[in-house]
C-alpha cells in the first residue's frame, strides 16, 4: 500500500468526523430552540421556519453518518490489507481512484458495470 494512500484516507476521516460533530450539535442546538419556540414558526416571513432547519440538519447528519462510515469500513480495511483491493473484482484500485474517494470499495471497472440486482 503506497503510503500517500493512507494521509488521504485519514484526512477524509477526520474531516467527516468533525463534519459529524458539528452538524450533531447544530441539531441539538435546534432541538433546544425549537422547545423554547412559540410554536408559531410557521408564518415568518424573514426566513425558513425552525422545523425545516430541523429537518434540513438531520438530513445532514444521517448523510454525514453514512459517510463517516464508510471511512471507518476503509480504515478497517487498510489495517487487514485489503484496502486497494476491489471487493467485487479483487483487482486493484486504482490510486487516482482513492485520492478522489479514499472510501470507495470498487476499481473503476467495476464501478462503471450496469447493475445486475
Amino acid at each position: 500500500m503506497p503510503a500517500q494512500r493512507i494521509p488521504a484516507l485519514e484526512a477524509e476521516w477526520a474531516s467527516a468526523r468533525a463534519r459529524v460533530q458539528t452538524l450533531t450539535a447544530e441539531h441539538a442546538w435546534l432541538a433546544g430552540d425549537s422547545d423554547d419556540a412559540n410554536g408559531d414558526d410557521e408564518h415568518d416571513p424573514e426566513g425558513s421556519t425552525v422545523a425545516f432547519e430541523r429537518a434540513r440538519v438531520a438530513a445532514l447528519l444521517t448523510d454525514a453518518e453514512s459517510h463517516l462510515a464508510d471511512l471507518e469500513r476503509a480504515r478497517a480495511r487498510l489495517a487487514a490489507g485489503d484496502y486497494a483491493v476491489c471487493e467485487v473484482c479483487g483487482r486493484d484500485i486504482a490510486p487516482e481512484r482513492l485520492d478522489a474517494l479514499p472510501a470507495t470499495r470498487t476499481c473503476f471497472a467495476c464501478a462503471s458495470a450496469p447493475r445486475t440486482d
